[in-house]
């Protein structure tokens, strides 16, 4: 009898299902955040795996910053809608009303701002564990992270205090107020959430395919025009052929030239690039330290 051999892609899914079932089992009260970005589009593939006949046993949560792209909010109501999930939006604009967070003088992206939105979410809706799609391979701080990372009671994120994960034994013990990012994609790489989601053939926002789009040029990469932000006087706004490789805040989160109209053609892309998709992040790329700082304060 032949041997039956997992290829690359089966392996990494089987290792994102176990770890959603082992959250489901272990917790109580677990959460999955979806940006409607194509790491939680994956995440969400995964659970329906994982949990097929039944529903998803957990609601969805959308940290809404107020300055998203009009294109993945419309996606992301009729994903969730089509899966008949529950979906939880933890609101900035509301977070900012309610004295949660305050944004600072000339500040236009709110990035920063979701780390004390998403640990007051959590806080309110008693969530104990919070599923993110961050990868291992995006940047320096993801690297630190384990699979089950341990958050104290403010949310904060200590890269010394964590649990060791041998055996892929994963240690979900909190204590009141405390709770555990999961990172199911952890040793995932953008190639391979491409990959996975060609060969799935699931739906994602037609942002990540090139497109005609009014941008200009600021601080190295291609912005896109918008209610939130506008060009100064001596920046031209121009027509191009762009697409996204991340869906963020749209002050920040900057465009690049690419034909690519397929998944087949975005993996090409991809494959031949040496610039990491966090470089589209104004406010990562300006410090080496941004992602890390912004972890310890509860970001994902």
């Amino acid at each position: 009898m032949d041997q039956y051999t997992l290829t690359h892609l089966d392996a990494i899914e089987s290792e994102g299902i176990h770890i959603m079932r082992e959250v489901a089992a272990q917790f109580q009260n677990p959460v999955l955040l979806f940006s409607g970005g194509k790491d939680s589009i994956a995440m969400l593939r995964l659970a329906e795996k994982a949990f097929h006949p039944a529903r998803m046993p957990f609601p969805v949560m959308h940290v809404d910053t107020g300055h998203n792209f009009p294109e993945v909010l419309e996606f992301r109501d009729r994903l969730v809608e089509q899966m008949s999930g529950r979906l939880v939006v933890a609101s900035v604009e509301e977070a900012i009303a309610r004295g949660i967070c305050e944004e600072a003088p000339g500040q236009i992206s709110r990035n920063r701002l979701q780390s004390a939105t998403l640990v007051a979410a959590i806080e309110e809706h008693k969530f104990d564990a919070a599923f993110g799609g961050g990868r291992r391979d995006e940047e320096k701080a993801r690297a630190k992270e384990r699979i089950f990372s341990f958050r104290d009671e403010f949310g904060g994120w200590d890269p010394k205090n964590q649990r060791p994960e041998l055996w892929n034994l994963y240690n979900g013990n909190v204590q009141q107020g405390e709770n555990i990012r999961v990172f199911p994609l952890s040793n995932w790489t953008e190639l391979d959430v491409w990959q996975y989601l060609a060969r799935e053939k699931v739906e994602i926002p037609n942002i990540y395919f090139t497109h005609r789009r009014r941008v200009f040029f600021r601080d190295d990469q291609w912005l896109s025009e918008c209610d939130y932000l506008q060009p100064k006087s001596s920046e031209e706004i121009v027509e191009k052929d762009v697409r996204f490789r991340t869906v963020g805040d749209m002050v920040c989160t900057g465009a690049i030239e690419s034909r690519a109209e397929t998944i087949e053609e975005i993996i090409v892309e991809v494959a031949a690039t040496r610039v990491s998709e966090r470089g589209g992040r104004a406010d990562d790329r300006f410090s080496v330290s941004a992602m890390e700082d912004r972890k310890k304060e509860g970001y994902f």
